[in-house]
């Protein structure tokens, strides 16, 4: 068996999501495994946010109205590669296109501030799906633990007056 300390984060959680405990929610998996290339959605969602805070004060002329639409176009259809089929019908879904002609400042700091909530959104599930898959690893890990026999299997004391039984139970 490998070191998990040497895996990435998806070979560890692909491992973990077979490990056969019930209370293993599909949403959580599907979650982390829907973001199939995680970087790149971290870069494109810093640089939406990044523009939104400095465009947030300024006048945009015609000129920087047209290049915010076509930069925050180019997220969308970047951020759809780096998903799965269903986040990619969510963002196309929630990422309605400009009407034609340039938009108003207004239109770009509105679909700019969407985007990043959506994105922010994306990152607390996978972050909630992760911290959720790590309790449940060290509850899983606790109960090998007690299972095993010898002195490092054995039970703590419960405060019981019960005896303990004897043998090993497998």
């Amino acid at each position: 068996m490998s070191n998990p300390e040497l895996q990435q984060p998806d070979q560890i959680l692909s491992a973990q999501s077979g490990l056969g405990n019930e209370r293993t929610s599909t949403n959580e998996v599907s979650v982390i495994n829907s973001v199939t290339e995680p970087a790149k959605v971290m870069r494109i969602g810093s640089m939406v946010k990044q523009l939104l805070e400095e465009v947030r004060g300024a006048e945009l002329d015609q000129g920087s109205r047209e290049r915010l639409a076509e930069i925050y176009e180019r997220s969308i259809v970047e951020l759809t590669d780096a998903l799965s089929p269903d986040l990619q019908q969510e963002l196309t879904m929630l990422a309605l296109p400009f009407s034609d002609g340039i938009p108003s400042e207004g239109e770009l700091r509105i679909a700019q501030a969407q985007l990043v909530g959506w994105l922010e959104g994306l990152f607390h599930g996978i972050q909630a799906a992760l911290f959720t898959q790590q309790l449940m690893a060290q509850q899983q890990m606790e109960q090998i633990r007690q299972l095993q026999p010898g002195p490092l299997g054995s039970k703590a004391d419960t405060g019981s007056n019960s005896a303990p039984l004897p043998g090993t139970y497998l």
